[in-house]
Parts: structure tokens; C-alpha cells; sequence
């Protein structure tokens, strides 16, 4: 199973081929199967997964001044216009979390494919 992360970055660029669109909603249940996919094969948590999924709704909460049980796509959802603009918000935020939670996240496949084109 391919991280976290470098999911992510790959459903950042080719939304479509993962969850059929860029959709925060999508996304979010995306996620949760995942997690669940992971508990259920026993395949372990880096501590930077174990942080994403615990802290990243509080840190969001926080970020936002917004106070509610509901997921952080919905709070997305609520800030944004449409799907597509929550979906780019998701990562422009997953990015400041990562900044300020000092969580390092491997190294993406942006940066690969940028490493690759300077060979």
C-alpha cells in the first residue's frame, strides 16, 4: 500500500483516476475507506498518518474559528463555492498543517517527477 501522503499527491493530480473528480466529499470517504482498509489488513500507521488523522479536524477547527462535529469536508464545503474549490483548499491547508504540526511528509511524487526531469 502506497502512504498516506504519496496517495494524496497522487489524487492531487489525477483526481479523476482515484475518487472520479476533484471533490472534497469524495475525497473525504476516500480517506475513511482507506483507514479502514489499512485497520483491517493490519498495515501500520506512520506517526505522520497517525497525526493527520487525529489532529488534522481540531488543527482545521482551530485554523478556521469554527466549531462543529461535522467532518472537515463539510467545514470545507461550508467555506467554499462549489466541490473543486474545497478539493484545492484540502491541500493548500493539509499543506499548512503539515508546516505548522512540524509533520514531515515523505517525499511527494511532485518532487520525484521534478527530480526525474533534471536528470
Amino acid at each position: 500500500m502506497a502512504g498516506l501522503f504519496k496517495l494524496l499527491d497522487k489524487i492531487k493530480v489525477k483526481p479523476g483516476m482515484y475518487i472520479g473528480g476533484a471533490s472534497v466529499t469524495d475525497l473525504f470517504m476516500f480517506l475513511a475507506g482507506y483507514k479502514m482498509a489499512q485497520q483491517e489488513f493490519g498495515v501500520s500507521l506512520t506517526d505522520a498518518e497517525k497525526r493527520f488523522y487525529r489532529e488534522f479536524q481540531p488543527w482545521l477547527q482551530r485554523r478556521l474559528g469554527i466549531t462543529t462535529s461535522r467532518s472537515w469536508a463539510k467545514m470545507l464545503e461550508f467555506r467554499s463555492l462549489n466541490q473543486q474549490e474545497a478539493f484545492e483548499s484540502f491541500f493548500k491547508l493539509l499543506d499548512e498543517f503539515c508546516e505548522s504540526e512540524q509533520l514531515s511528509k515523505p517525499e511527494s511524487i511532485t518532487d520525484e517527477t521534478e527530480q526525474m526531469k533534471a536528470s
